[in-house]
C-alpha cells in the first residue's frame, strides 16, 4: 500500500494559496491549461488558493503545481 504525504495547507503553511495565486496570476495561461498541464480540476485549485481545501494536498499535486508554475513553493515534507 502507497502512502501519500500530505500538507494542511492552511496550519504547516499558512499563505501557501496566496502565493500560489501570485503566481498564476503572472502566467500568460489560462487557468483552465494550467489545471490541465497540473492534471487538476479547477475547483481544487480554487480551493488550494483560498485555503479552503476538504481535504489536505498530497505532495504530489504540490510538486505538479511547482513544475508547472516553474517556481519552489518553498513546501517541504518529512521523509
Amino acid at each position: 500500500m502507497q502512502v501519500k504525504r500530505v500538507v494542511e495547507v492552511i496550519q504547516d503553511f499558512p499563505e501557501l494559496g496566496k502565493r500560489i495565486k501570485q503566481v498564476r496570476e503572472k502566467d500568460e495561461r489560462s487557468l483552465t491549461q494550467i489545471c490541465r498541464e497540473a492534471g487538476i480540476s479547477r475547483a481544487y485549485w480554487y480551493q488550494l488558493e483560498a485555503e479552503d481545501l476538504r481535504a489536505p494536498a498530497t505532495e504530489e499535486i504540490v510538486r505538479k503545481i511547482e513544475a508547472v508554475l516553474g517556481v519552489d513553493l518553498g513546501v517541504k515534507f518529512d521523509r
